[in-house]
């Protein structure tokens, strides 16, 4: 049965190399929080995960894969987040449920969504990923904002543009409430959800 014996080994290999390169991923996550992203070094993630600095470069050739590896990991999560807030018909409650999202995001990822914007400029790569996020949230807000009566269109006082002020809006008070504390987390929260509902009409 040697071809089934290969089959089998080269599924374990697969699944060893999933593990390893899930490992690295998360020291690097961790690193990020310890000591942010320029102090972090190769070594320091290959000791993390367990491993060589020889066996991370078969997974990544730099730290900067390493890092574009697990914004694209991260990003996934809020790819999914923003097409379950376009789906919500009921405009509050998508807003608070898509607060309610934005805030355990930046609690569990905040260092890898703060690095991903600080390195969006200078990374093509990760500033695809950042800006394709930030235009699926553009499009689940906009999807709210019409579902509150919102004239669709680009103009000024109108969805899209509205949705892509409230989107730039939400990023930065994250990012900043998220070098300080839990509790500036929930505050942020509460500020942006007071403005998406404003503008919405949904208070005055």
């Amino acid at each position: 049965m040697p071809g089934h014996h290969s089959a089998r080994s080269r599924r374990t290999t697969e699944r060893k190399g999933d593990v390893r390169e899930r490992a690295i991923l998360d020291t690097c996550e961790a690193l990020l929080a310890h000591k942010g992203y320029d102090a972090m070094t190769v070594g320091d993630i290959a000791q993390g995960a367990g491993i060589t600095r020889g066996a991370l470069y078969f997974y990544f050739g730099s730290k900067q894969e390493v890092v574009t590896a697990l914004v694209a990991r991260t990003v996934e999560h809020l790819w999914e987040r923003s097409r379950v807030t376009s789906q919500t018909d009921e405009p509050r409650q998508a807003i608070a449920a898509a607060m309610q999202r934005t805030v355990e995001l930046w609690n569990e990822h905040g260092p890898v969504m703060r690095t991903a914007i600080d390195l969006s400029l200078t990374v093509p790569e990760i500033g695809e990923l950042w800006k394709h996020t930030a235009d699926l949230f553009i499009a689940a807000i906009t999807a709210v904002l019409e579902h509150a009566g919102i004239q669709a269109g680009a103009a000024p006082d109108q969805a899209s543009a509205m949705a892509r002020a409230l989107c730039w809006m939400i990023e930065r008070t994250f990012y900043h409430a998220s070098q300080e504390s839990r509790e500036k987390l929930q505050e942020a929260s509460a500020t942006c959800e007071h403005v998406w509902l404003t503008s919405a009409g949904l208070i005055t």
